[in-house]
């Protein structure tokens, strides 16, 4: 066996710690606490990665491990944390609604794993796993600090949720293209405007992570969707103008 890297792997285990960690405090009605976990794990879940490649540790060891603590930590716990937070009402459909979050999130993995190296790493190809946990545990916590939507009210929390549950595993096995921001050059020059957009964004964040978080991932997932459709509009009329232009060039 070769040997195992034991840096990276130890931030991989942080990850599953966390994971771990969300489903002991959902059973125990922690729900705040579970969710925070999930965040920290997704925190540990994009070092991980950077940590192997700038100590030259990378491993096929590695890559297994991290699939099998993304799944625990973004697949289970946040199923198990939406069925005590809010399915839990609706008895078969909701354990079921939360079974397929956990597992739309393997096949999301699972096909991430095989197509690496095979499609452009510009774009994610449907939700990524980490993303569509976030969106669960930053929902759980801005509905805590805000209280919205209100108990009894036409969109209940329970509703909400269910729908969230419904609509998250349905991206994460699409193929949506999801920005992955991996092609960015971080270090190219900018103006200072950018900058200071930078530098408000992480205010806003640090002021009221309840609610910034949540809007920066509903945000991002909603720009996401309408930029799809956008090129699912624009790319007929593409091809519609090809086969034209096609067609006059053979008259001719």
């Amino acid at each position: 066996m070769r040997k195992i890297y034991i840096v990276p792997n130890l931030v991989t285990t942080a990850n599953l710690f966390c994971g771990f960690y969300s489903m002991i405090a959902s059973i125990h009605q922690e729900f705040v606490p579970a969710a925070w976990a999930i965040l920290a794990a997704a925190i540990f879940d994009a070092l991980d990665g950077r940590v192997a490649r700038m100590a030259k540790a990378t491993s096929e060891f590695g890559v297994q491990y991290d699939s099998m603590s993304d799944l625990v930590s973004f697949g289970a716990a946040p199923g198990i944390l939406l069925y005590q937070w809010a399915l839990e009402p609706y008895g078969r459909l909701g354990w079921l609604a939360a079974f397929l979050f956990t597992a739309c999130g393997a096949l999301r993995l699972a096909r991430f794993n095989v197509s690496a190296g095979k499609i452009s790493s510009s774009f994610f190809q449907g939700l990524p796993i980490p993303m569509a946990a976030g969106v669960v545990a930053t929902y759980i916590i801005f509905n805590q600090t805000l209280g919205w939507p209100a108990d009894g009210s036409m969109f209940s929390r329970e509703l909400v949720a269910l729908i969230f549950t419904f609509g998250l595993a349905s991206l994460m096995v699409s193929t949506v293209p999801f920005p992955s921001f991996k092609e960015v050059n971080w270090r190219s020059r900018a103006t200072f405007g950018y900058l200071m957009v930078g530098v408000l964004a992480m205010i806003l964040i640090a002021v009221k992570p309840e609610i910034t978080l949540f809007l920066v991932l509903v945000t991002y997932v909603a720009l996401s969707l309408v930029y799809a459709v956008f090129r699912l509009i624009k790319g007929p009329s593409r091809a519609t103008q090809q086969s034209h232009g096609h067609a006059e060039e053979s008259r001719l």
